[in-house]
């Protein structure tokens, strides 16, 4: 098992509305690094796309736990399963502290292989969601 957390963002808005953002899977292509995705394929529910390497990922929507948790899985077409938890902290002034948590099913060889750029995908996708929010 895989796990690594995001850097901790602060977002200047709710957490409802962070998660009704990402709740639609359409929306997580704002988030993505666009120079390195290709074929980005939505619905409200899930997405999938090739990353740089062709290989394709593809993430359904797994519920929410309120206002503080939004829960993502690997679908099908993803090279081993996995889970992404979005954590919630609304502070004060309407400001919300969050990170992204991942837990998968990667084997060591492949861990040495995916983890670097997996860190940087969720740093990435963190800071653009704060960017997406300054922007308003």
């Amino acid at each position: 098992m895989m796990e690594m957390k995001s850097e901790t963002v602060s977002v200047q808005t709710n957490a409802q509305d962070i998660i009704a953002f990402l709740s639609d899977a359409n929306n997580l292509f704002h988030i993505l690094p666009q120079d390195k995705i290709s074929d980005w394929q939505a619905d409200e529910a899930k997405c999938s796309f090739k990353v740089q390497g062709g290989i394709t990922i593809s993430l359904i929507q797994d519920g929410h736990n309120g206002s503080n948790e939004l829960y993502l899985k690997s679908g099908e077409k993803s090279p081993f399963p996995f889970k992404l938890i979005v954590h919630l902290n609304q502070i004060q002034d309407g400001t919300t502290e969050g990170y992204i948590e991942f837990n998968g099913e990667v084997n060591l060889f492949l861990k040495m292989m995916v983890e670097k750029p997996l860190s940087a995908l969720f740093n990435y996708m963190s800071v653009q969601l704060k960017k997406h929010y300054e922007v308003k």
